[in-house]
């Protein structure tokens, strides 16, 4: 290779080629530089002839002379320098008012001189919102403050203020809390409160009453008849009784508003309540049925008249059977409203609270049906054996009813995915958009009553989004933007410009997807949409 030459060796058996060209190259000012223009007159092909084997024939040379002739392009891309911007680059960055005043110790007064950006709102409510440059806001801080050390000083004595406040809020709310003790609270009944006049809260509420009625009479029958039956029937209302207050309990602390703490809510204290009732029920309920049904059979004792005994166990049927036709009812309605069947609301544990009535309340009357035949057989024979044995068909029931609330409300605590037609529904919503190119890793899970998490990886049709962004600007201004770009300087401040006015557009279409998908399926209450 010499200077503004380019020798290249052909391997061929009978002639060696040599190509000479001039090269430009391009720098990305515009400039070019002609490397070939100043030694081409000294080298000649006779120079850098090289001899590939003997028996050359040198009437070839017109052959050599016309592949000389022609040239090789070579054509260099003209590339941006590449920009560092280093591992915390925030020069870009927006910042909202309020981070604004609060992080870096301004007023609302300084943030008044700087430029106002108007941007798209992450919120339903508004549209857009006011934000500022990060870069704006730190120099103004230092305007304010006149160092970073002094800023530092202020955010410490603001801090130590803050805790200070919490300290004596903290302080306040006791005292008010005993000042309501001691003269009476009168506040307005809360919504918490209402929610035991209607749904679920009054199935408990209903229920707590007539089971708490119910176990003070069985008691008493036992105590008079001394029945291992009617003590099962007794520790079963008693159970029911602490569990659905445990339920109560579960739905007044669901209703409380999330916190940064807990951003999705607290509706996952409905199944927690019910899981401790499930365990509740066997732990309490069956264990103490077929303990007491044992001692029965190894130590059988005469059972005095059982005729009060019968009247409690009869008005026990009513009430119980009163109460399982209010549980029924309501889920009968719920179940209507989703368009599910009973049985399938029932299995899916749509409302924790509703089904432990159900469940509790269905075995409570299958339970006296149990006790009373047991009980007759042991009057007709005279067997106390019957009645033991009656305790433990309650107490085999109310480990079954227990069993089947754990795994129910485990399921729905775990996180379990929602049904496949429905989930398919969501997904032919998204494919069908014409900016929507293909999605996956779609996930969709039921967080408990009635609110399902979406998520899903979406490839966007950049064209189509583009073609948005293009049809809210003016085509001829934009054309008249592309003619007077003439540099490279130019061509980046129009890339830059509408480049970003693109990734808004591209925002924007991701929350009028994740709008569409709430609305047409008011069960979705958060979406996660990431962008492939």
């Amino acid at each position: 290779m010499k200077s503004g030459s380019l020798s290249c060796i052909l391997p061929c058996n009978r002639l060696p080629v040599q190509l000479m060209s001039q090269v430009r190259v391009y720098t990305s000012n515009g400039q070019k530089k002609d490397l070939g223009s100043e030694d081409t007159n000294r080298s000649t092909p006779e120079e850098t002839l090289h001899k590939v084997g003997t028996g050359q024939d040198m009437t070839n040379t017109g052959q050599k002379q016309s592949f000389l002739k022609e040239p090789i392009q070579v054509k260099v891309k003209a590339v941006l320098k590449k920009r560092e911007y280093g591992p915390k680059y925030t020069q870009n960055n927006f910042i909202t008012g309020v981070r604004a005043i609060n992080e870096f110790c301004l007023k609302s007064s300084d943030l008044d001189q700087l430029r106002k950006i108007k941007r798209r709102s992450p919120h339903d409510d508004t549209e857009t919102f006011t934000v500022y440059l990060r870069s704006d806001v730190e120099a103004k801080s230092l305007e304010v403050w006149g160092s970073p050390e002094a800023l530092a000083r202020e955010r410490k004595r603001r801090k130590e203020a803050e805790i200070k406040y919490r300290e004596n809020l903290f302080r306040n709310q006791r005292l008010l809390r005993e000042y309501k003790e001691f003269f009476g609270n009168t506040k307005p009944r809360s919504s918490a409160a209402a929610m035991f006049f209607k749904g679920p809260g009054k199935v408990v509420m209903v229920a707590i009453c007539i089971n708490g009625l119910n176990f003070f009479f069985k008691l008493l029958a036992w105590v008079y008849t001394g029945s291992a039956s009617m003590f099962s029937e007794a520790i079963h209302s008693l159970a029911d009784t602490c569990n659905q207050a445990l339920l109560a309990l579960g739905i007044s602390q669901s209703a409380r508003t999330p916190d940064p703490s807990h951003p999705y809510g607290f509706t996952n204290m409905r199944y927690i309540a019910s899981l401790i009732s499930g365990v509740g029920i066997f732990m309490m309920g069956a264990g103490l049925s077929w303990y007491h049904g044992i001692i029965g059979l190894l130590h059988p004792h005469p059972i005095e008249s059982l005729l009060w005994a019968y009247c409690i166990l009869a008005g026990s049927l009513v009430s119980e059977g009163a109460t399982l036709l209010v549980a029924i009812n309501e889920i009968r309605r719920s179940a209507r409203a989703k368009g599910l069947s009973f049985y399938q609301y029932v299995v899916q544990s749509r409302d924790p609270s509703t089904n432990v009535v159900l469940l509790e309340d269905a075995a409570a009357v299958l339970s006296v049906a149990v006790a009373a035949t047991c009980m007759g057989l042991t009057s007709l024979t005279g067997n106390p054996i019957y009645d033991s044995v009656g305790s433990l068909g309650v107490g085999t029931l109310l480990g079954t009813v227990s069993a089947f609330l754990i795994y129910t409300n485990t399921e729905a605590l775990l996180g379990r995915s929602i049904q496949p037609e429905q989930l398919q529904r969501l997904t032919e919503l998204l494919e069908s958009d014409p900016v929507v190119r293909a999605i996956h890793d779609v996930k969709a899970t039921d967080m408990g009553m009635s609110k399902v998490r979406f998520k899903a990886e979406v490839d966007f049709d950049g064209r189509v989004v583009t073609r948005s962004y293009l049809e809210k600007q003016d085509i001829e201004q934009l054309l008249q933007e592309i003619q007077q770009v003439k540099t490279l300087e130019e061509l980046e401040a129009f890339m830059l410009k509408h480049g970003e006015n693109i990734i808004d557009t591209l925002g924007a279409e991701v929350d009028r997807l994740e709008k569409d998908l709430k609305q047409r399926n008011p069960d979705v209450r958060h979406v996660d949409l990431e962008i492939l």
